[in-house]
């Protein structure tokens, strides 16, 4: 089984130099591979396409030609023209015209990472040894005890944080115990899960660092506008030596503020939902949640933001994985008029505002949280889903 692990990295400074190096081939070796191969395309598209391992064939005369490739580790190179060879399958094998051709990459590009398939070790409880770099201190890497690492990736966030995603092999985790209970989950913006036995655990509160981001953005540009202004005024001038935009580092401190903010935010949400949905993969043996298009839903601009805070897509991810791993079953059903029926005697009451939150059934005359309501029809739902597969579900 495979999973992801990330750890922090702490490169001196000679090491961060040579990631610096690093990132920089990566980034030639796209745009050397690309420009050839948009050349070849244009002089003769009837040619046979050119796969990753040709491409890795010609690695060997670029790094003649261009020895500071050498400094990097030869797998990246061999994964970057694998990433290129992938955009091209998917530039032609698209039909809809929506896919273009691989782009250059540029230098002001943020996301700075490169890729890599050798073998990494592990060196006491904070070093790893990796290629090229040596032994690099990390967080504590206990977790990557009985792992096979498959694939490792290096990148710099624009917080400047140095971090290692790393794709292990690991055995069969350990299965949780089954409890005997099941449960409907319905989503929503004040509540991210509500549960069809009446609880409610609230969305992510990101508002305070939302608010910091945002006064860190208007900084940013601020200085931003201003730096360039000053920059064209010593062109304007012709002064003997002018300044460039990376000299001003105001505005690149206003940059790293505004991004240490979002990834407090990110990593926060994403600790909330890590705990969250272990809890709720525990206490359950089956979940039943619906089957909703979050990118179609986002396309409401009163509710795109909420919708995107709250993060259902993740919510459901985690899900769908954890309960794989430890040997639950999750359900998706159709959400279809599930806020809309009574579930206690099924009678369909019509589509309600977003502003009723409860309602009473005009047939049975039972009072329903429009929330709740929704999770037992889910759960209802998924019962009869389960029962189509030929499986019994369990009783709480």
């Amino acid at each position: 089984m495979l999973k992801g692990i990330k750890l922090r990295l702490y490169p001196n400074r000679t090491q961060q130099n040579q990631l610096e190096q690093m990132f920089g081939n990566d980034r030639f070796v796209w745009n050397q591979m690309l420009a050839m191969m948009n050349e070849r395309y244009q002089n003769n598209k009837a040619l046979p396409f050119l796969g990753k391992f040709k491409l890795n064939y010609l690695l060997k005369p670029l790094k003649k030609e261009y020895p500071f490739l050498k400094n990097s580790d030869s797998s990246s190179l061999q994964v970057v023209n694998e990433f290129l060879t992938q955009s091209w399958k998917n530039f032609f094998q698209d039909k809809t015209g929506q896919i273009g051709k691989p782009r250059f990459h540029s230098r002001k590009y943020l996301k700075k990472s490169y890729t890599g398939k050798s073998i990494i070790k592990t060196a006491g409880k904070r070093y790893l040894k990796i290629p090229k770099l040596g032994y690099v201190k990390t967080s504590k890497n206990g977790v990557l005890q009985n792992t096979k690492i498959k694939r490792y990736t290096v990148l710099l966030e624009p917080t400047g944080k140095y971090y290692l995603s790393l794709q292990v092999e690991i055995s069969e985790p350990e299965k949780y115990s089954l409890t005997g209970k099941q449960v409907g989950i319905d989503v929503g913006v004040a509540d991210l899960a509500i549960l069809s036995n009446g609880l409610k655990y609230p969305s992510f509160d990101s508002s305070y660092f939302e608010k910091k981001a945002k006064i860190w953005q208007k900084k940013y540009s601020r200085r931003r506008h201003l730096v360039k202004l000053l920059v064209l005024q010593n062109k304007n001038k012709r002064v003997l030596c002018p300044r460039s935009l990376e000299s001003f580092t105001n505005w690149q401190k206003a940059q790293k503020s505004k991004a240490k903010y979002q990834a407090k935010a990110a990593n926060q949400r994403r600790d909330y939902l890590h705990k969250l949905t272990t809890h709720l993969v525990k206490q359950y043996d089956v979940i039943a949640i619906e089957d909703l298009k979050t990118k179609n839903l986002q396309k409401n601009h009163h509710l795109a933001k909420s919708i995107a805070n709250a993060s259902w897509r993740m919510f459901r991810q985690m899900l769908e994985y954890k309960c794989e791993w430890y040997g639950k079953k999750l359900i998706a059903v159709d959400p279809k008029n599930t806020s809309r029926i009574c579930s206690k005697c099924g009678y369909n009451s019509g589509a309600k505002p977003l502003e009723i939150r409860e309602w009473t059934c005009s047939k049975c005359q039972t009072k329903h949280d429009r929330d709740i309501n929704a999770a037992v029809n889910i759960l209802h739902k998924g019962s009869t889903k389960l029962s189509g597969q030929g499986l019994a579900m369990v009783t709480s």
